[in-house]
């Protein structure tokens, strides 16, 4: 309960002033991660599911640079050969996912870490411009990346690239200013996939955009709303194999801690105007392995299993973790 009421005032005190960032740096950079195997279940240590997820490993890292951590989305190549995250102060990483014999994730190799760029071309450095909460590999290979405080769109041609603005929907500047597009994704023919963390119209839901793509680089823009949960805002968005969608949402407070729910719903749900009405696919909170997720990723196994990848956000705080999760979704 202790490490529990420490977890979660670490999320409180850095949700509402934040922990000073380390210094951007200029040029990428090699970074050595070392890690430590998760337990799915603290108190039991043999335990392999926990409802439709099926452990498949867990990490918790450590990096050499000063600026490892802070990581607030996901993306892993579909062969599992290369996985690219993003942090809330603007630096990225691109590491080589381990595994062992049977398929179990334990490590990270061959990393590498730099800084994003702004518009003039310089590594972004105050947090007001830096906040990278999501982002989305687009069909060209270029990258979208959604930023809060101020909530803008910029789309990096390369992670060392200098971006290009994108107009996002009319009324992106009205989110909370910590509570901006936290989920995106990227479908195969371009169309965006955002949904704010806070920023609502109606009760019990919070608003999402889809974007079309036109010419020019341009969106045209629609949206939808997303049925929440007390307490509960989604946190990152993942395609998965078959078309449908997963989701992060995240809860914590002083009594319960952090809490995660891992959620799905059908591609036919996502109308303009219409409501997105999730289900649940597992709820991590203690004594299971949770910490403050933001990140999601969806692949496919050597056995054609839909993979799902989570990672967390550390806040730069030496009492939260940077944890990296695999589960299988059973069928």
């Amino acid at each position: 309960m202790a490490n529990r009421f420490l977890l979660t005032l670490c999320l409180l005190v850095a949700a509402c002033a934040g922990v000073s960032p380390p210094p951007a740096v200029a040029q990428e950079q090699p970074v050595t991660i070392e890690s430590s195997a998760l337990t799915l279940k603290i108190d039991e240590p043999k335990a392999t599911r926990v409802g439709r997820l099926v452990w498949r490993g867990g990490l918790e890292m450590r990096g050499s640079l000063r600026i490892f951590g802070g990581l607030s989305d996901l993306h892993v190549t579909p062969d599992n050969r290369t996985l690219t995250s993003i942090s809330d102060e603007g630096s990225w990483l691109v590491a080589t996912p381990r595994f062992d014999a049977n398929g179990t994730l334990v490590g990270l190799g061959d990393a590498r870490m730099g800084q994003l760029r702004g518009l003039d071309g310089k590594p972004i450095e105050s947090k007001a411009e830096a906040d990278a909460e999501a982002f989305a590999r687009l069909p060209d290979g270029s990258w979208l990346v959604a930023f809060e405080r101020r909530h803008r769109l910029w789309r990096y041609p390369s992670l060392t690239a200098t971006p290009l603005p994108i107009e996002g929907p009319a009324d992106i500047g009205r989110q909370p200013g910590n509570g901006g597009i936290e989920s995106l994704t990227a479908l195969a023919d371009g169309t965006v996939i955002a949904i704010s963390e806070e920023y609502s119209r109606q009760p019990e839901t919070v608003v999402g955009w889809i974007g079309k793509p036109e010419a020019g680089g341009r969106y045209a823009w629609s949206s939808f709303s997303y049925a929440t949960i007390p307490d509960y805002k989604p946190t990152a968005l993942a395609v998965l194999p078959d078309g449908s969608f997963a989701t992060l949402e995240r809860a914590f407070d002083m009594v319960r801690g952090v809490r995660i729910r891992v959620m799905r719903f059908d591609a036919a749900q996502l109308k303009p105007d219409a409501t997105v009405k999730p289900e649940e696919l597992a709820r991590l909170a203690s004594p299971y392995a949770v910490d403050n997720l933001e990140g999601l990723a969806a692949t496919r196994g050597a056995k054609g299993e839909t993979l799902l990848w989570l990672i967390s956000d550390d806040n730069f705080n030496p009492l939260q973790r940077n944890i990296l999760m695999l589960f299988e979704l059973a069928r």
